[in-house]
């Protein structure tokens, strides 16, 4: 029997115009928007490189290689990943951040013109009132730097994705006039951003769609629409979502959801979504390296992963429940391993290289002791599964090894 007879999916009964209209795009900002995080290390060039080759294998789209406009460091780095999406003919396209200033904007060009790699500027500007008032921007100001910055990259040879911060706090008509300033001269991209974590699903359909229908389809340019959102609210990946069925094209995130305050939009959890909600391209997609780019981020800039993180925690497909593990003990009975990775998870671990695993602890039936011996190899007697099974309920712990191996050995005759 197909697992699909034996889930009735609620979520597939949503109409067609609650799907993105066409096949999404990520956009990996881990390098540099993530590393904003005052708890993060910077990884070494070497870290980098290995990450940048985990997010090609994930077919992630496009990524941001830093900010070279910061110093010499950024630029060390910016360069060096270049090179190795070059020497390695990668298909991941890069981009690098810019403020809307020359001296940010020049190094971009610079390291173009160094490594042969077309590198897309993503040139940000401040917009939302409170932020204006802040900084003493008058919008006139805005719209001439805009102006300035666009054509400066245009003239350089670069393609620009125009960047407003804290879009999700902007009044309507200055997100209109800022955007279409961009694009009239020469942009090509536009990223709406929630810089703040200020956005509800509904709020940000609101934007893109106002966005879409009073900034990009007036331009009658071919406009790829980005959505770069904040998880201050713990709505990043439901926001992303949300962008997307409204007409954005693309979602920026980062590998964990590092980044400034709590963090950005989570890349592994947008992939693990798009995987299962059957999104092109992300349907037909290998993902069974998303845990190692979890991981190799991790080690890289010092951020652990929570053991009750989605999919790729340490305790997202493991269980010592007896209920629960008795369900899928009994489908690997069955010879089904989908069945078992299935029964008691909304998330197929052998989708993405994982499995189910059954521990002992104090809310565990025989049946875990029984399954965790028998998978280990070892010869199952009663003496032995009793000793197991007192000290587990005796415990206020889920066992260690070397506490089960202690309780086998101590069953073992004299």
């Amino acid at each position: 029997m197909q697992i699909s007879e034996l889930i009735y999916d609620w979520n597939r009964l949503y109409p067609q115009s609650l799907r993105p209209p066409g096949p999404v795009l990520l956009t990996d900002e881990t390098l540099r928007d993530g590393l904003q995080s005052p708890s993060v290390r910077d990884p070494s060039i070497e870290q980098k490189i290995e990450i940048l080759h985990l997010m090609e294998a994930l077919g992630i789209n496009s990524l941001d290689l830093g900010l070279p406009g910061a110093g010499p460091r950024a630029v060390e780095h910016v360069t060096a990943l270049a090179r190795e999406i070059v020497a390695h003919k990668m298909k991941i396209r890069p981009y690098c951040a810019a403020r809307t200033h020359e001296n940010d904007i020049r190094p971009i060009a610079e390291i173009t013109q160094k490594t042969g790699l077309q590198i897309e500027v993503a040139a940000f500007l401040g917009s939302s009132p409170i932020r204006r008032y802040t900084e003493g921007w008058s919008k006139d100001f805005l719209l001439q730097t805009t102006e300035k910055a666009v054509k400066y990259a245009i003239s350089l040879g670069l393609e620009v994705m125009y960047t407003t911060e804290d879009t999700t706090r902007c009044d309507p008509e200055t997100v209109k006039q800022l955007n279409s300033c961009a694009i009239r001269n020469g942009a090509r991209a536009i990223v709406l951003c929630d810089t703040a974590g200020h956005a509800t699903p509904m709020g940000t359909v609101a934007l893109v769609k106002f966005v879409v229908e009073q900034v990009i389809k007036p331009s009658g340019e071919t406009i790829r629409l980005d959505w770069h959102g904040h998880c201050d609210r713990g709505l990043a990946t439901a926001n992303a979502m949300a962008a997307l069925v409204a007409g954005a094209n693309c979602v920026h995130a980062t590998a964990l959801g590092i980044g400034e305050r709590v963090g950005n939009t989570q890349m592994d959890q947008m992939l693990v979504n798009l995987k299962l909600m059957g999104i092109s391209p992300w349907d037909q997609q290998d993902l069974t390296k998303l845990k190692h780019y979890c991981e190799a981020v991790s080690a890289a800039t010092g951020v652990p992963i929570p053991n009750n993180y989605p999919v790729v925690g340490e305790d997202a497909f493991r269980t010592a429940t007896g209920v629960h593990a008795s369900a899928v003990i009994k489908a690997y009975r069955k010879n089904d391993v989908e069945l078992a990775n299935t029964v008691y998870s909304g998330v197929p671990s052998h989708v993405f290289g994982l499995e189910q695993v059954i521990d002992i602890g104090p809310m565990s039936g025989k049946s875990n002791v029984l399954f965790w011996l028998e998978r280990r190899g070892f010869s199952v007697n009663e003496e032995v599964v009793e000793r197991i099974y007192k000290r587990a309920k005796a415990s206020d712990h889920t066992l260690s090894e070397a506490e089960i191996m202690a309780c086998v050995e101590a069953a073992k005759p004299a």
